[in-house]
């Protein structure tokens, strides 16, 4: 665990020190209470790991890595806006905390930080751009025509939480300077672990009380929200299940890539595993 916690200090020290720079101070308060308020980093944690085990350096992804988790938190804003959630990571939500404009105000200087961080790389920059375009289709998708069957489900999963694990371990890629074949077997590991890991959260939603998870329970119910189990009425045995087989899927694809036996592949690995028993 030192391994990983290493990792992990060096880029919430990044995070803390790209939002300590953020002006006016009102708007840094709000970005700060919003990305420093708790959360697991899995999605900088893989960029990071993918960076060293195709032979880069932590120091090569820790921007990336911050930046993906940026756009991810502005992401969280704004769903929390449009479920009206008053919770996040045991926290007050951002709009609950300052009012609804301030807080899309706040995603939007999370995205431009982000954005200046990928500046440095084309690459960078298209890999983002392309998540983000799925992010935001994948929310329409949800608002406007919620999926009716699993394959419909698995789409929206894709678009909603699947594009930006892609593109976080798309970035560790790019981070370390690989090859196109490399940049596209990682991200789909990551686009199976993404999906995965929304599944296992439609069965904790369904299954776990706030205080474990950390923000309300029950509201994909309450919300009729198309969660794997609203969806498809499978048990949630049946919809673990799901997620493994999206979990060994993952795995597959990893070990197509051409790199040698490291501590930051067995993570990769575990990670894969992880996502389908976590309990909040």
């Amino acid at each position: 665990m030192e391994y990983l916690e290493r990792r992990r200090d060096r880029v919430e020290e990044r995070l803390e020190a790209v939002l300590d720079s953020v002006e006016p101070e009102e708007l840094a308060d709000e970005v700060r209470h919003v990305a420093l308020s708790g959360g697991k980093r899995v999605r900088p944690t893989v960029t990071v790991l993918v960076c060293e085990a195709l032979g880069g350096e932590p120091a090569d992804a820790v921007d990336f890595a911050v930046g993906i988790e940026l756009v991810h938190n502005a992401s969280l804003v704004i769903d929390d806006i449009i479920d009206e959630s008053e919770l996040r990571r045991g926290s007050p939500a951002a709009w609950e905390a300052f009012g609804h404009g301030p807080a899309i105000i706040a995603s939007d200087g999370l995205l431009g930080e982000a954005f200046n961080l990928f500046s440095t790389d084309e690459r960078a920059m298209q890999t983002v751009s392309e998540s983000m375009v799925e992010l935001g289709e994948g929310e329409a998708m949800e608002l406007v025509a919620e999926p009716s069957n699993e394959k419909e489900y698995m789409e929206l999963a894709r678009r909603k939480t699947g594009a930006l694990f892609r593109a976080a371990a798309e970035l560790g890629a790019i981070a370390a300077d690989s090859d196109p074949y490399t940049v596209e077997a990682v991200g789909q590991y990551a686009e199976r672990v993404g999906v995965a890991f929304q599944m296992r959260d439609d069965v904790l939603d369904a299954t776990a009380d706030a205080e474990t998870l950390g923000k309300p329970a029950g509201t994909d119910a309450e919300m009729e929200r198309p969660s794997l189990v609203e969806v498809t009425e499978l048990t949630t045995e049946e919809a673990n299940e799901r997620a493994r087989a999206e979990s060994d899927a993952a795995l597959e694809s990893l070990s197509t890539i051409d790199a040698p036996e490291s501590q930051s592949m067995e993570y990769l690995r575990d990670l894969a595993e992880f996502v389908v028993v976590r309990e909040r």
